[in-house]
C-alpha cells in the first residue's frame, strides 16, 4: 500500500510539476471549465432531443440521469466515506491554478461524469466513442495537472462513471423490457429496447385486448409522481438543508397545541405535531408531510384533468407543477401554502362536481374541505368569493341558491372559523390586529407603484417566466370569451364551463392581491392557492390553441418545462451552479441561505452561554426575532427535547402588546432575579453593529457587548449574530 500511495504521489508530483509549461496552464484549467462549456452542452443537448429523434432523446435523458444520480448518490459517498484530502493539502509545493476544491479527493467528479456520459453516448452512438472517451481522458488528466487530484483520484472516478453509465443503460433496458411490455403494451411495441430504440415489435396476428393510449398515459402519471415522492422524501432525509424560520416557529407551535395561534389557525400545528410522532422532532419529521402533501395534490389534478380533459394533459399539468419554483418548494418545506394549496384544491374539485351534477354530498365535501383550508389559513375565505361568481355565473348556477347544498357548504366554513373565533375572543382578538397590520390598514392610503411592481417581479420569477406568460395570456383571452358571450350565456339555461369554473378558483386571488399592491405590500407566496387553477385554465386554452394549428405552444411550454426543472433542481442544491456555470451563488441571492448555517450559529452560541454560566447563575437565550428565538429552541444542543416539554431555552422579548406567539408563554420574567442572558441580534449582510434595545437594557442591571459570531457553508460567512451579555434581571 506504501508504495502505491508512493507511486501515486509520484506521478501526481511529475504532471503538477514536471510538465508545467505556460501553454498547459492556460489549456488545462480550461478543460476543467470554460464559460462557453454549459451553453454548448445545453445547445447540444437541445440539437438531439430536437433533431436526433427517440435515439437522441433517450441518449440525452440517460445521460442527465447518470450524471446527477452518479455524482450525488456514488461519487460524493465515496468521498466523505475515503475522506482522503487533496494533494494540494499534503504537498505544500502543490501547483494549484484553479479554485481550491471544498470535498474530498476520492474518486474525481469530474471525470466520473465525463466518462459516464461518454459511455452512455457509446452505446447509443458508437463512434460517439472516437471523440467522447479522449475527451474524458483529457479532463482528468487535467485534473491532476491543474494539482486538485492525484492520477488514482482519476484512474477510480474513470472506472466508477463507465461502470455505473454501462449499469444504467443496462438496467433501464431491463426494467423496460419487463414493465414496457405488461404496462405500455403500445408503447412498447414501438421500442422493445432502449439499446435498439428505432426498433419496433410486428403486431401480432390476433392482438389481445390492449389498454387505451389515455390508460398508458395515466400509468405514466403516477410513476412520475410516485418517483418524484420518493425523490423529496429522499432529499429531505439526506438532511441537506435546515429548518427555515417559519418552520421552526410552527414547529414550537406543535409542542403548545392550542385552537388557534397569534398569526395563524391551528393547521400547520397540528400537521407538524403529526409528522414528529412519526418521526421524531427533527428536520424530516417536520417535513415529512410536505412531499405526500405534494403526491396527493398530483394524484388528485392526474385524476381530475383525466376525466375532464386528457390523460396527456394530466401528465403536461403534473410535469408544469413540478416546474414551477413556487409550488416545488411547497413540496419540499413544510410551510403553511402546502396545506393552504392541498385544501384549496381539493374543495375546488369537489366544487366542480358539485355545479356540475348539483349533488348535495359534493356540496358538503366542498365545504368541508374550504374548512379545512380555513383551519390552515385565513386566504380560503377568498374561495368563498370564487364559489359565489360561480353561483352567479348562469341562470342554472343561480337556481343552485334554492338548494340546500351551497348553504350546507358554507355552514361547514363557519363552523370551521370557531376555534378560532374563540382563540380570538380569549386573547384579545390578536389575530384580527395582526392581520390589519399585515395588510396595511392601520394607516391612510397612500397610493403607490412601488409595491405592484415588486409582486409582479416575484411572481414572474416564482411562477417560472414562461409560465406567468401563458397564465397571463390565457387570463386576458379567458376574459375576452366571458364578456363576449355573456349576453348568450344569460340568455341560456346552459351550465358553467370548465374555463369559466377554473377562472372563478383562481382568478379572484391573483387580482384581488394585485389591486391590494397599490395600497401595502403583498408577499409573493399570498396568491398560492390561485396557482393550481390558473396554470390548468392555461393549460387547456393553450391545448385547444395547439389543436387549431397554434404550433408555437409546443415549444413555449417545452421551454417553460426546461427552465423551471433547471431552476427547480438549483433551488433545491444552488451548489450545482458552481459545477455547472464554475460559479458560486452568491449569498445574499441564495434562497437556500435561509436553511443553512443554523445549527453552526447556535452551537456557537451556546458556547458563548456556556463560558458565561461559569459566573455560577442561570443563564438564557434571547432573540431579537421571532425567526432566531425558534431556531435557538430547536438548534441548541440539548434545547430540542425540553423545548418540546414547554421548557423554552430562548425566549423573545417581552412587551405589553402581542408580537407573536411568544407572548402567549410563559418567558423570562419568571427566571429568578439576578439571572443572566444573552441577547442575539441577528444582522443582514454588510450591516454595522447596532445598540441593544430599549427594553433589554431597562429590565437587567448591566448589558455589555460579547462579540460577533457567524456560521459558514462552504468556507463563505452566510449568518452573523451580534451578541449581548445581560446581567442581573431585574425582579
Amino acid at each position: 500500500m506504501d508504495v502505491l500511495q508512493s507511486l501515486d504521489a509520484g506521478l501526481f508530483r511529475f504532471i503538477n510539476l514536471k510538465l508545467a509549461n505556460p501553454w498547459f496552464d492556460w489549456l488545462m484549467p480550461a478543460l476543467s471549465w470554460h464559460w462557453l462549456f454549459p451553453p454548448a452542452v445545453a445547445a447540444l443537448a437541445l440539437g438531439m432531443i430536437w433533431k436526433a429523434g427517440r435515439r437522441g432523446r433517450l441518449c440525452v435523458l440517460l445521460i442527465v440521469i447518470v450524471v446527477a444520480l452518479g455524482d450525488g448518490l456514488v461519487v460524493n459517498t465515496l468521498k466523505k466515506v475515503t475522506a482522503r484530502p487533496r494533494p494540494f493539502i499534503a504537498h505544500e509545493d502543490a501547483r494549484v491554478i484553479i479554485g481550491r476544491g471544498g470535498s474530498y479527493s476520492m474518486p474525481s467528479g469530474h471525470t466520473a461524469n465525463w466518462f459516464a456520459a461518454a459511455m452512455v453516448a457509446f452505446i447509443f452512438y458508437r463512434r460517439s466513442g472516437r471523440f467522447m472517451f479522449p475527451v474524458a481522458a483529457i479532463v482528468g488528466f487535467s485534473r491532476v495537472y491543474n494539482g486538485v487530484h492525484y492520477p488514482s483520484d482519476v484512474l477510480a472516478g474513470a472506472i466508477l462513471g463507465a461502470g455505473y453509465g454501462a449499469l444504467a443503460v443496462w438496467l433501464a433496458d431491463g426494467a423496460w423490457r419487463k414493465i414496457g411490455s405488461r404496462w405500455f403494451p403500445i408503447w412498447w411495441q414501438t421500442m422493445p429496447s432502449v439499446f435498439n430504440p428505432d426498433a419496433a415489435v410486428p403486431p401480432p396476428a390476433d392482438p389481445p385486448a390492449q389498454p387505451t393510449m389515455d390508460a398508458h398515459w395515466l400509468r405514466l402519471g403516477f410513476i412520475l409522481i410516485a418517483t418524484l415522492c420518493v425523490a423529496r422524501i429522499g432529499y429531505l432525509a439526506a438532511g441537506r438543508i435546515e429548518l427555515s424560520e417559519d418552520e421552526a416557529y410552527q414547529w414550537l407551535w406543535s409542542k403548545h397545541l392550542d385552537l388557534a395561534y397569534f398569526s395563524k389557525p391551528p393547521g400547520i400545528a397540528v400537521a407538524q405535531r403529526f409528522g414528529c410522532a412519526l418521526w421524531g422532532d427533527s428536520e424530516f419529521g417536520v417535513r415529512f408531510l410536505s412531499p405526500c402533501i405534494a403526491a396527493l395534490l398530483g394524484v388528485l389534478l392526474l385524476r381530475f384533468l383525466a376525466r375532464e380533459v386528457s390523460a396527456v394533459a394530466g401528465v403536461l399539468f403534473v410535469l408544469a407543477v413540478t416546474a414551477t419554483p413556487l409550488l416545488a418548494v411547497g413540496s419540499t418545506l413544510m410551510t403553511i401554502d402546502a396545506l393552504s394549496v392541498l385544501f384549496w384544491t381539493a374543495s375546488m374539485l369537489a366544487g366542480w362536481r358539485a355545479v356540475r351534477d348539483g349533488a348535495t354530498r359534493a356540496w358538503c365535501w366542498a365545504g368541508f374541505w374550504a374548512g379545512c383550508g380555513f383551519l390552515c389559513k385565513a386566504t380560503a375565505l377568498f374561495q368563498l368569493v370564487s364559489f359565489a361568481l360561480v353561483l352567479v355565473a348562469s341562470k342554472s348556477t343561480l337556481a343552485t341558491l334554492r338548494k340546500p347544498g351551497p348553504w350546507l357548504a358554507a355552514g361547514l366554513v363557519a363552523l370551521s372559523s370557531v376555534p378560532v373565533l374563540v382563540w380570538n375572543a380569549r386573547h384579545d382578538w390578536a389575530t384580527a390586529h395582526h392581520l390589519q397590520s399585515r395588510a396595511g390598514l392601520e394607516g391612510a392610503w397612500k397610493p403607490t407603484l412601488n409595491f405592484l411592481q415588486d409582486f409582479l417581479v416575484a411572481e414572474f420569477l416564482l411562477l417560472n417566466p414562461v409560465f406567468f406568460i401563458l397564465v397571463v395570456g390565457a387570463l386576458v383571452a379567458s376574459i375576452r370569451a366571458f364578456l363576449l358571450t355573456r349576453p348568450k350565456r344569460d340568455a341560456s339555461e346552459g351550465g358553467v364551463s370548465l374555463r369559466l369554473y377554473l377562472f372563478c378558483m383562481g382568478a379572484p386571488l391573483f387580482i384581488g392581491y394585485l389591486v391590494w399592491t397599490l395600497r401595502a405590500r403583498v408577499q409573493p407566496n399570498w396568491i398560492a392557492p390561485a396557482v393550481i387553477p390558473l396554470m390548468a385554465l392555461a393549460l387547456i386554452h393553450w391545448l385547444d390553441r395547439w389543436r387549431v394549428g397554434n404550433r408555437a405552444v409546443r415549444p413555449w411550454f417545452a421551454a417553460g418545462i426546461a427552465f423551471g426543472l433547471v431552476a427547480t433542481v438549483l433551488l433545491h442544491e444552488t451548489g450545482l451552479a458552481a459545477k455547472v456555470a464554475g460559479v458560486a451563488v452568491p449569498p445574499k441571492l441564495d434562497p437556500l441561505v435561509r436553511v443553512r448555517g443554523w445549527r453552526a450559529l447556535s452551537v456557537a452560541i451556546d458556547a458563548e452561554r456556556m463560558k458565561l454560566s461559569a459566573e455560577g447563575k442561570p443563564v438564557f437565550l434571547i432573540g431579537s426575532h421571532y425567526g432566531i428565538t425558534s431556531l435557538l429552541n430547536f438548534y441548541v444542543p440539548g434545547a430540542r427535547p425540553l423545548a418540546a416539554q414547554g421548557d423554552l431555552q430562548a425566549f423573545y422579548p417581552t412587551s405589553e402588546h402581542a408580537e407573536n406567539q411568544f407572548h402567549f408563554w410563559t418567558g423570562y420574567r419568571r427566571k429568578p432575579a439576578g439571572a443572566s442572558a444573552i441577547y442575539v441580534l441577528p444582522l443582514k449582510r454588510d450591516s454595522a453593529p447596532q445598540a441593544p434595545p430599549e427594553r433589554i437594557l431597562r429590565e437587567f442591571g448591566s448589558v455589555t457587548h460579547l462579540g460577533m459570531v457567524h456560521s459558514e457553508h462552504k468556507g463563505v460567512i452566510i449568518h452573523t449574530a451580534q451578541l449581548f451579555v445581560c446581567r442581573d434581571l431585574k425582579p
